[in-house]
């Protein structure tokens, strides 16, 4: 049951000049009888100063005063409803029910008419769940205004909560008489019938208003409920069709076949219903949104994801002018690898809302994934235009400065990520991993050190955050037991990636083990495809202190042909030798 009347209403709303007075015949002076007591005039004027006064102070929050000076009017008038009422208030803001409930009991004793004093009281029953009185509360606030059916309802649920179901519907019977039939007095009667186990007069009401408004859907889509949630769904499937030949463009009709068609496993019937329903405009965007949501916890089953990502397109034709339906779209092909087409769908989303940071971010990381820097850093310096504060973007715009060899850029924007965050440990690793790439460029090997160590410190599993700080110290010949450790952690996270296997190679040729060397360096080229120029002379580099020259030249020739032109390259292979 709602309340009808705020606190703050019945500070602004109240019967001012209440004072029971009675008319004294003889010499015209009013005397007010209070419990058998005659009220001199002195008596009454001292009252109506508290009273008013008593007002003032709770308009002003001042409560302690004007309980103190209610409690005084009612000192001298024992029967002041009004100070009663708005003691009763007072209490009520401080939660005492019990108190503000016996004032209202008595207030309502000496002035029964008063509908204010009634609803303070029904609030008090209410609050305390003492809903056998509330049952009276509501008869009398029908006697007061028999034409505000909200009174009938509250009625009526109290019976419906005493499980009292018959009275129930007898009051909406009153209701019907004052209003006509409602959807919402069909909605509660069908509450009432259900609960009875009363399926087919549920279904019957519903009947009499489909025969009395055959083009009213919302019957249909009632009377299909009713069946669906009592085991008729055949029932139910049936009343759906005939709403849907009444009224084919609606999209609450194909939804709801759409869930039969589901219960009943036809599930190829029921995606067309959805296909259907969410081809239709008019069909509210946030329900289309909330059904496609509800695809994401079956990824990653391929039929789940081509389900959500085809209702997505169609809402994007259904809604072109919602930037909403192009984000969901892009998502869902972000999430079938379609990163190219997601990207296009976020670019449509920021041009019609450029306000939704998630998006942003989503675009500048499809940017940097499809290795275009520069579409990275327009996105991010338009985005951080916006979002300057936001540690992830400042992280992401510093990525791809780095991935442009700009460091010294790089690195003003990864520091301003993570003095913008403290607490995302994954974040702060990345960060402090960047550092440790851009100090190295720039030789300062010192604070590359110091900036590895604080990455690993957040995260010591970061597989490549191990792997770069495992060759830089291994290039440098420095800490060679660290750095294989390291390196060796990093396959252990992500095997069979060829960048990793190298460098642990590479490690172990320092350490001169060469044979295992060998073995680690045929995985990275096995796994290698893009046929890196650095791995065949590493590669030519181990063969020769294995003995094989001719191997070690043949590798460096590779290493050759596939881009890579040193001098130090050029005199291995014509001095058929290593060289530092």
């Amino acid at each position: 049951m709602k309340q009808k009347v705020s606190l703050l209403l019945w500070c602004l709303i109240f019967p001012v000049f209440v004072f029971a007075q009675n008319e004294n015949s003889g010499n015209g002076s009013r005397v007010v009888i209070v419990a058998g007591k005659p009220m001199t005039n002195d008596d009454s004027l001292i009252v109506k100063q508290l009273f008013f006064s008593a007002l003032r102070e709770k308009t002003v929050e001042n409560f302690t005063l004007a309980t103190e000076e209610f409690n005084q009017v009612l000192q001298v008038d024992p029967a002041n409803d009004a100070s009663m009422y708005e003691l009763a208030g007072i209490k009520k803001l401080k939660n005492n029910y019990a108190e503000a409930r016996d004032l209202l009991e008595k207030a309502v004793t000496v002035k029964p008419d008063n509908e204010w004093y009634w609803v303070a009281l029904a609030d008090c029953y209410e609050k305390s769940n003492d809903i056998a009185r509330l049952e009276n509360v509501f008869s009398e606030l029908i006697r007061i205004d028999p034409d505000k059916t909200d009174y009938y309802f509250d009625k009526a649920n109290v019976y419906f909560l005493e499980r009292k179901y018959d009275d129930a519907l007898a009051v909406y019977k009153q209701v019907e008489q004052i209003t006509g039939v409602t959807d919402e007095l069909i909605a509660k009667r069908q509450t009432i019938y259900l609960k009875q186990g009363k399926v087919d007069r549920a279904a019957a009401d519903l009947e009499a208003m489909i025969a009395a408004n055959p083009r009213q859907i919302r019957y249909y889509l009632f009377l299909a409920e009713v069946y669906n949630s009592n085991g008729l769904a055949d029932k139910a499937l049936a009343t759906l069709q005939s709403a849907r030949k009444i009224d084919p463009n609606n999209g609450q009709v194909h939804l709801a076949l759409a869930d039969i068609y589901r219960d009943k496993k036809s599930y190829e019937d029921s995606f067309n219903e959805l296909t259907l329903a969410f081809a239709i405009p008019d069909l509210d965007i946030d329900q289309k949104i909330k059904i496609v949501s509800g695809y994401l916890p079956k990824f990653p089953d391929p039929n789940a994801k081509a389900s959500a990502l085809e209702l997505s397109r169609l809402l994007t034709a259904a809604h072109p002018d919602d930037y909403r339906a192009y984000a969901l779209y892009g998502d869902m092909l972000l999430q079938n690898g379609k990163y190219k087409d997601a990207k296009v769908n976020y670019k449509k989303s920021v041009a019609l809302n450029g306000q939704v940071y998630q998006v942003r971010e989503q675009l500048i990381r499809l940017d940097l994934g499809d290795n275009d820097m520069d579409a990275a850093l327009k996105d991010g310096q338009d985005a951080l235009s916006l979002f300057p504060n936001q540690a992830w973007l400042n992280y992401l715009v510093g990525v791809a400065w780095l991935q442009k060899k700009d460091f010294k850029k790089a690195l003003e924007y990864v520091k301003n990520a993570s003095s913008l965050e403290t607490q995302d440990k994954d974040l702060l690793a990345q960060c402090f991993s960047s550092m440790g790439d851009c100090y190295h460029s720039l030789n300062d090997l010192a604070s590359s050190d110091e900036s590895y160590e604080k990455a690993l410190g957040y995260n010591p599993d970061n597989a490549y955050t191990l792997n770069n700080y495992a060759y830089y110290l291994s290039v440098r010949g420095l800490s060679l037991d660290k750095a294989a450790d390291m390196s060796r952690h990093s396959n252990e996270l992500q095997p069979n990636t060829a960048s990793f296997e190298d460098t642990y190679a590479w490690i172990l040729f320092k350490q001169k083990k060469y044979a295992d060397a060998r073995l680690w360096m045929e995985k990275a080229l096995s796994h290698d495809k893009d046929h890196s120029a650095v791995q065949f002379e590493h590669y030519g580099d181990i063969m020769f202190y294995l003995g094989d020259a001719d191997a070690a030249v043949q590798n460096w020739k590779k290493a050759k042909d596939n881009g890579e032109s040193s001098p130090i390259l050029e005199r291995k292979i014509n001095e058929r030798k290593y060289i530092e």
